[in-house]
């Protein structure tokens, strides 16, 4: 039974934010300070007017994917670390985007030279990776598994779900990074693939799971 990498997306494998900001400026004259808050708080209407609900937030994220998701650029050493674990396990991408958004990402992913599978999950994740390691997982039990997200709260649901998971957090842009704290629920921070290979390898290696 081969080990198993559950890995978001957004942030983790293709840079999101600094082009989300790129776009509300363009198309909707709304300014976007990373790191200050929650997406909705984060949103400025630069002809003054009032906050953004989170419904208007929703609706604009909504906007921007699918339809906007070709602005999104590669991390750095992603794709090469993706293509260094695959030798040794299995991958799986796990990006919360609502279901008709699987098959474009798929190709965007693809253009980057990334084939791995795509699911596609709302909500917490801790559910969604307990099934993938119940699906991946034989007599003997679940693999030994990974989990990389850049959002805190995912890996505090997974620490509910699968306490078995090595979680490593990750925020591939320098300025989100800079404003967010390590996750509380994640057993390691580490915001660039060349530092986080080795450490996921490591994990593969010693063949068992994370402390709960």
């Amino acid at each position: 039974m081969r080990p198993l990498l559950i890995t978001d997306c957004d942030e983790v494998l293709l840079h999101m934010v600094r082009h989300f900001r790129t776009w509300l400026d363009e198309h909707h004259a709304i300014d976007f300070a990373i790191g200050a808050g929650d997406f909705a708080t984060s949103m400025t209407r630069r002809d003054g007017g009032g906050a953004i609900p989170q419904a208007e937030m929703w609706s604009l994220l909504g906007g921007f994917f699918p339809a906007e998701m070709s602005r999104q650029t590669l991390v750095p050493h992603a794709a090469e670390a993706l293509q260094a674990i695959a030798t040794q396990a299995e991958i799986v991408i796990l990006t919360n985007l609502l279901d008709e958004c699987r098959l474009p990402r798929v190709e965007q992913l693809a253009a980057f030279g990334i084939a791995h599978r795509v699911v596609c999950n709302q909500g917490g994740k801790g559910p969604a990776v307990a099934a993938l390691l119940a699906e991946h997982g034989d007599v003997d039990g679940p693999p030994v598994a990974v989990f990389v997200d850049d959002i805190a709260g995912h890996h505090e649901s997974v620490a509910r779900h699968a306490p078995g998971v090595h979680r490593l957090h990750l925020i591939a842009d320098a300025e989100l990074a800079a404003a967010m704290p390590a996750a509380p629920f994640a057993h390691a921070r580490i915001d660039d693939w060349r530092e986080a290979l080795p450490w996921i390898q490591a994990r593969f290696a010693g063949g068992a799971p994370a402390a709960a």
